[in-house]
Formats: C-alpha cells, structure tokens, sequence
C-alpha cells in the first residue's frame, strides 16, 4: 500500500509556485501573494501569485497571438495526438495529480484516484473530437447556380474560470474541448485550490502544447475573475460555480457580447418511490450529497421519500451516514474530508443551527466535527434532517455541504411539482423499480441530468449542464465541441 503520508510531505514544501503565461512561469506583475493551505489541518502548502487584471491582459494577449500565430495551423490530427500524448503524461503522473487535489481542497485520496477513467476518458474522446469537425453541403434555393456549405471554425479565445471543489476534472473539461477545435484558454482557478492546475499546466507544456495555448492566471475571483469576464478581446467565456457569480459574468460578458456557457448551483431532488429497492438506494441516496462532503454541484440534497416507506428508509440514511468516517483526505479509510475553508465550514455551521431552529429535526450530526485527528481543519458532520418542509431555508436554498433535507411524499403528480418547485434545475434522482414510475418522472423532472437507480453518472460522451437557474450550455458529448466552435456561411456564385 503506498505510503500517502510520506508523498504528502514531499510534495509541497510552502515555496512560491509560479503562474504560467505564454510558456513562461512567472509572478504577478503587482508581486502580491496568495497562500494555499491544506484544509484537513490548516498547515502552509504553498503561496501563489494574486494576479489582477494587468496579468489577465498579459494572458489574453499571449492567448491571442498564439490563436492567430502558430497555433492556426495545427491540423486537426496534429491537436488530436497532442491530446492524446497529454493523456499519456496525465495517466503516467496521475497519482501525484491527485494526491495534489487531496491537500489543496481536502477530497479523498481514494475518490481522487477513482477519477482517472473520467478525467483521462475525457480527454482521449476529446482527441477522437477533433478529427470530426465538419460543415454541410447545403443545397439551397436562391436563384442562379449558387453553392452554398457551412464550415466549423475555432471561437478564438476562451477565458475559464473553474471552483475548488474538482480542479483536476473542471479544468480538463475546459482546456481539452479547446484544444480539439483549436481555441487557445486563459484559465482562472479558483483562489482556494490552484496549486493542482498548475501542475496542469506543466504536464500540457511537458506534452507539448505550444507557449500561449494555455494560460494559467492564478488570483481572486472578485479580481482576475472579474478582470477575465470583462475582457474585451475574449471570445468566450466558461464558467462553473454559484449562481450568483455566473449572474455577474453573464453580465460583465454584454461589453463585447462574448459567449458564454454557464454550469451553476443546484438544490437536485432525489425521489424514492415505494417500489424502490431500499437496500441499493440507501447508499447511493446518502452519497448523492455526503461525497466530497457535499461540494458538489448536483448534490441530491432535497430527499423525497414515498410516506409508505419514509421512516424507515430516512433511518437507515441516517444510519449510514453515522458510520461514515471523517478525517484527513490523504487516509485511504477516510469517507469525508474537511470542507475548503473556515468560512464555507461557518456558511454550512448556519443552514444547521437554521435548520433546527425552523423545527426540523436532525437524525444524525448537526454540527462541526472535532477531535484530536482533526485539530486545524475544517470538518462538518454528515447530518440528515428528518421533519423538513418544503418553505423551510435548508431545503429551499443550496447548502454545499453535507446535509440532507428528507421529505414525505404521497402521489407521483404531488412529488413532481413540489421537485420542480425550485429556481434550479441541474440535476436529479429517481429510485423505482418500476420502469413505466422511473420513465414518467425522468420526462417530467426540469434537469439537465436525470439518474435512475444511480447517482453521479457522468462521461465524457454524454453532456451535462443545467435549465433554470443551474446555468446553460452543456460539457460534455458532441453539444461540447459545438460551444467553442463558430458556424460561418459560404455562398458561390458559380455562373
């Protein structure tokens, strides 16, 4: 077995680690600093630069003169075997990359690890993405002897601004779609966890990718975030995170009317119907929102239980989660890990004590977690809550922490409305063992995503985003490619 505690101390010393701006490494033109710390214990893992928005322009110019330069005449066999040789170095570093995930922002060893049929999957089918791109032949009806065909081409320059809670996933799954359709990126990591995506950016330089393809701007959101949004030579905009901040991107992009993709919060619904099989969707209920301690976008946190079976299958949720094993990310026995900050460990401290002050009752956890394994870090216990309504502020507003808001229902019609009675509409889940209940619900649910008797399917071949609130655009599968890619008309006259 291998010794992650030892790995963990070799990795990060609390030395300076560089931004990447065309090709080069370098630090932020103010020379202001940003310290990453391990969220399990609090120690100093390394200092980043605060980039503001003379890097962010330093960044875009060096995006835009390799779009127009050298990088426009990589064919597309040529960007399909770079992904591929960065698979490679991603598949040959991948312990490492996720070990580096585990002590930025606390996810466990073992859920990192579980990540490389995803991540490395992404960007082979990406690769295999960049050798179909092509337009149409269209005959037309405009008189004379006019051709008429589309080509796809490149949107130019892609700025993307990913959270803390996936960084090895969330920037793969902006830089790769760009490289097969020949987009260069500036990329923004959130200020909680970059160190990973710099790695990132050294394996993709290792593997190949000419300088200014990629840009890495370490910094504030309020700051570089803002900065990159507000752009005027960006082309494109991606962005995953709150709701709030992609209502602020989306408004700062109208300057020069850039595109933008937008993957937003969630308050998913998961349905357990009186059919469904209790032993099998008991764990899958419970991790829907416990894994990675509920920092997940389409965390299953409203809970909606057939009355004929919600007592009993409530408990054995909170039953569950009880057993459930917190401590350090870099413990292979550990199921949840510390939350990113003292400050979103405080924000989930105050849905609990609302929670229980608006009556809801809570089966299990509650409160911080502590000990003298967790001294320093930022632990929250997994808590069901049992007696919840729907007006309640626990299951109205998006947690991003590990609680479940459990809820009786009588009839398919009446969980339907009261599931879809949210601003959100990213994810859902549906337990039944009736296949005409399960097809019913998943047609009436408003979600970019359903799961049936599942939970957390995602692959690189089928898209993912949300409706409503949750954002729009879509990652993943062929929609993907079509978000950094152009539509451009051409007309012949052949007379």
């Amino acid at each position: 077995m291998k010794d992650w505690k030892t790995s963990a101390r070799n990795l990060y010393d609390g030395a300076f680690r560089p931004m990447f701006i065309d090709g080069k490494w370098c630090e932020a033109q103010s020379g202001e600093l940003i310290e990453a710390r391990n969220p399990a214990d609090g120690t100093l893992l390394a200092t980043v630069p605060r980039g503001s928005d003379t890097d962010i322009g330093a960044a875009v110019a060096a995006a835009r003169k390799a779009f127009v330069g050298p990088w426009s005449k990589f064919t597309p066999f040529e960007r399909q075997a770079l992904l591929l040789r960065i698979a490679d170095r991603f598949e040959a570093e991948w312990e490492t990359l996720c070990l580096s995930d585990t002590l930025d922002m606390g996810m466990p060893i073992q859920r990192t690890l579980a990540n490389s049929r995803r991540v490395l999957g992404m960007l082979r089918f990406y690769a295999g993405q960049a050798v179909t791109i092509h337009g149409q032949t269209i005959q037309n009806s405009f008189p004379g002897e006019i051709y008429s065909s589309t080509v796809r081409e490149p949107v130019g320059v892609v700025g993307a601004i990913i959270p803390w809670n996936a960084p090895i996933a969330g920037s793969v799954w902006k830089i790769a779609p760009a490289i097969a359709t020949g987009c260069t990126v500036v990329l923004k990591p959130s200020e909680e966890a970059s160190l990973t995506v710099l790695m990132i950016a050294r394996i993709m330089q290792d593997a190949g990718l000419p300088d200014g393809v990629l840009n890495v701007v370490t910094g504030l959101g309020a700051e570089a975030g803002a900065a990159l949004a507000a752009h005027p030579d960006v082309d494109k905009i991606v962005f995953t995170g709150s709701t709030a901040t992609g209502q602020a991107i989306a408004r700062a992009a109208t300057g020069n009317l850039k595109r933008v993709s937008l993957e937003l919060g969630g308050k998913s619904p998961v349905i357990v119907c009186k059919d469904a099989d209790i032993e099998k969707a008991v764990p899958v209920a419970a991790m829907a929102v416990f894994a990675n301690s509920g920092q997940i976008c389409i965390a299953g946190s409203r809970l909606f239980v057939a009355r004929e079976i919600h007592d009993e299958f409530v408990q054995r949720v909170a039953e569950y989660a009880a057993g459930l094993k917190i401590g350090h990310g870099i413990d292979t026995a550990t199921d949840i890990g510390p939350i990113i900050s003292a400050r979103q460990a405080e924000r989930i401290a105050g849905y609990l004590d609302v929670g229980a002050r608006e009556g809801a009752e809570v089966l299990t956890g509650g409160g911080k977690a502590d000990g003298p394994d967790l001294k320093g870090g930022h632990f929250i216990q997994p808590t069901v809550f049992g007696r919840v309504t729907d007006e309640m502020t626990i299951a109205r507003e998006e947690i991003f922490g590990p609680v479940i808001s459990a809820l009786p229902f009588d009839s398919i019609d009446e969980v339907v409305e009261r599931a879809n009675a949210t601003a959100y509409g990213l994810a859902a889940g549906v337990f039944s063992t009736h296949l005409g209940t399960a097809h019913k619900l998943a047609h009436r649910l408003k979600a970019g995503s359903v799961w049936v008797n599942m939970y957390h399917a995602i692959d690189p071949a089928v898209p993912f985003g949300g409706v409503k609130m949750s954002g729009y655009g879509r990652e993943g599968g062929t929609e993907h490619m079509d978000e950094y890619l152009d539509t451009k008309a051409i007309w012949i006259n052949t007379d």
